[in-house]
């Protein structure tokens, strides 16, 4: 799932591929309420089952819930979305955010595993303030491009990007 003001970011309501709604199952969907100015996974199948405010401004990014601070819980509720590969060696990704509101998107610059990844996350992103996020589509896709840094993945094309705006 991509949307952004109601609108898939890769096609029509309802088309394939279009970002419309969550393939094949319910997943952890990061979602920025932009009239109530709120961050929240929900975990849902498609557009439709989204709750924000108002439907023209807000975005939606699936993924798979993390359950950050529910530690008992999030490996049964990662199993349930379908996560892909969670125990083999892959490089990762994710979109995170913090009780003041900030968003973090990590990407690994070496392999590892879900687990791992999550572990790490909590140990250094946001110092122990982070309230929730969700897991991106991992491996070759994982890509990262700053002045800083450049993480290419396996330099494969990829059609969807999560682009930081000031």
């Amino acid at each position: 799932m991509a949307i952004v003001n109601g609108n898939p970011v890769a096609g029509a309501n309802g088309e394939y591929g279009s970002g419309f709604e969550n393939t094949k199952y319910a997943r952890g969907t990061l979602v920025w309420d932009g009239a109530a100015n709120k961050l929240s996974v929900q975990t849902i199948s498609g557009a439709s089952e989204l709750q924000v405010t108002d439907r023209s401004k807000f975005w939606a990014q699936g993924g798979i819930s993390m359950l950050l601070g529910r530690d008992d819980e999030w490996l049964a509720e990662a199993e349930r979305q379908h996560a892909p590969y969670m125990d083999d060696e892959r490089l990762r990704s994710a979109a995170v955010y913090d009780k003041d509101g900030s968003i973090y998107l990590v990407v690994s610059s070496s392999k590892g595993t879900l687990a791992d990844f999550r572990a790490a996350i909590i140990e250094c992103v946001g110092n122990g303030r982070l309230a929730d996020g969700i897991f991106l589509d991992g491996d070759g896709s994982s890509q990262l491009q700053l002045a800083e840094a450049v993480l290419p993945g396996d330099r494969r094309p990829v059609v969807q990007m999560i682009r930081i705006v000031r």
